[in-house]
């Protein structure tokens, strides 16, 4: 990548501030391992506890749902001190939430791994709501989005590293007995073998807490950059440091969701997630300058906008890249440990083409090429429904058909969407509403939480409605994988859905801000 803007040699991050940039990059390499790690635990759950897609998908619920709760807390805690503070609590909550999974595996409980799941992405959630402000704050506004896309690049290095985890040590651990086979097992021989599986799950997430410890080291002993200069590229103002705001805060986003869960045990997960989204904003509104701010927010079209665009790009990334191991099981008849083979192959796409979308964003506009890539995304997903399984060729003893093929596209057309949109979005935005703008683009990760399990209901249901685009597929249905070929097909709509709202946003926003928007 060229690290000087187009017409100037203005450096994309200025030195003084590159060990920290490199620093925060390792953090995004982190949660885009915790990401794809996660999403494998889907398949691997539904083996181990033998549950249905949808329950399964509760997973995601779990992970993306906390993103919602905890980013307006965020949000308050890096207005009132620092992004340096953001980053140290997001990494020790994700490091509380990892030595979770001990007890989770001693009990082979799903329910207190899907408290664990949530307090890991609790903690990923402060640091992206951290993180993505912080790098944009490194350097001038003009190189803000390549800035944040060469820091982003790096995540699905962390992703790669995320599926090769879960295939030698999650999915290829799993014993290959079939949901019938389980159940007819001896309760005593069925514990062995999920105690086994289920250690297996727990043991990189808890030993990723030794690297999480390292970074929190770095961050613990380096100087706030607010420290660092005091020129006019200064990358943050320190808060007024109300550590009572930090603690109300944390007392909305934490409290309701605590009290639903034990006073109301059996309410839906995906309604438990949404009204703990409440207590957040109903804290906004009781405090005045953070209402204020949340007024000029919605007062921006271009960022409102940007964040319902950021929702469904979640959704669909998050959605599209948990089924993927689904589909590649159905139409190619591999096993799940293979078939993340295919997602290994996603993501080197997904990475090659974000650095190449990063360098030519100094040439071209990055929302008009956005919509060219969302145009191509919309196209795959019609390949992913409609072409045949039909091998073409074979290489190192993978088959590759005409639909798998767009499917692996896929992730190649996805690869500039998320920082693209979160840069465009806080384009124009003053300072002061930052922090807060940056919150809402990551309460969009929701998205995550809500259409994975509409594209779960699909791929799950023998009789869902989307099943006349699939007409002429097979609808015969697999026990073990708990779907058909024609409903795992048609559930690749919903990614179809999501694209085409992030290619309205990209029309309609694709002029560059001015100083004059500010």
């Amino acid at each position: 990548m060229s690290k000087y803007a187009k017409g100037d040699m203005t450096p994309v991050v200025p030195r003084r501030f590159r060990s920290i940039f490199f620093m925060l990059v390792s953090c995004f390499a982190l949660w885009g391992l915790l990401n794809n790690m996660t999403d494998n635990l889907v398949p691997a759950f539904k083996n181990i506890f033998t549950i249905p897609q949808e329950q399964a998908a509760l997973v995601q619920v779990a992970f993306y749902g906390a993103y919602a709760v905890l980013a307006i807390f965020a949000s308050i805690l890096i207005e009132e001190f620092s992004y340096k503070k953001g980053v140290l609590i997001g990494l020790g909550v994700y490091i509380a939430g990892a030595l979770a999974y001990i007890p989770a595996c001693i009990h082979q409980s799903f329910e207190i791994y899907f408290i664990a799941i949530f307090v890991v992405a609790c903690g990923c959630s402060v640091l992206e709501t951290t993180c993505n402000p912080y790098v944009i704050s490194l350097g001038p506004e003009k190189t803000a989005v390549r800035r944040l896309n060469f820091a982003q690049a790096f995540n699905p290095v962390g992703s790669i590293c995320g599926i090769l985890l879960a295939q030698q040590l999650i999915l290829s651990n799993l014993n290959p007995a079939t949901a019938d086979e389980r159940a007819a097992m001896p309760a005593e021989q069925l514990k062995n073998i999920v105690h086994t599986e289920l250690f297996w799950v727990c043991a990189p997430y808890v030993g990723l807490c030794g690297i999480a410890f390292l970074i929190w080291i770095f961050f613990l002993r380096a100087k706030d950059t607010q420290e660092t200069t005091n020129t006019s590229e200064q990358p943050e103002k320190q808060g007024n440091g109300s550590g009572l705001r930090v603690l109300i805060a944390a007392f909305f986003a934490i409290v309701p969701l605590v009290v639903l869960y034990f006073i109301f045990p059996d309410m839906d997960k995906v309604t438990w997630v949404l009204l703990g989204t409440l207590g957040p904003i109903i804290y906004l509104f009781l405090i005045g300058d953070y209402r204020s701010m949340l007024f000029s927010l919605l007062r921006q079209p271009r960022y409102w906008c940007g964040v319902i665009a950021q929702f469904f790009y979640v959704g669909v990334q998050i959605a599209a890249w948990t089924y993927l191991n689904v589909y590649c099981c159905k139409e190619l008849g591999v096993t799940p440990a293979k078939a993340a083979t295919y997602y290994l192959i996603s993501l080197i796409l997904f990475i090659a083409c974000r650095w190449v979308a990063t360098y030519y964003m100094k040439k071209f506009n990055p929302a008009s090429m956005m919509s060219l890539f969302a145009i191509g995304a919309i196209a795959t997903c019609a390949g992913t429904i409609y072409l045949p399984s039909t091998t073409l060729f074979s290489i190192g003893g993978l088959d590759f058909s005409p639909n798998v093929i767009c499917l692996i596209a896929m992730s190649g057309c996805m690869s500039l969407m998320f920082p693209t949109i979160y840069g465009i979005a806080l384009g124009g935005l003053n300072q002061r509403d930052v922090k807060l703008g940056a919150a809402g683009l990551i309460m969009a990760i929701l998205g995550g939480a809500l259409i994975t399990p509409w594209m779960a209901g699909i791929i799950g249901d023998a009789e869902s409605g989307w099943l006349f685009l699939t007409s002429a597929f097979d609808n015969t249905w697999d026990t073990n994988l708990g779907t058909s070929s024609a409903a795992v097909r048609a559930s690749f709509i919903v990614p179809a859905i999501c694209f085409a709202v992030v290619l309205l946003y990209s029309l309609i926003f694709r002029k560059p801000t001015t100083s004059s928007d500010k």
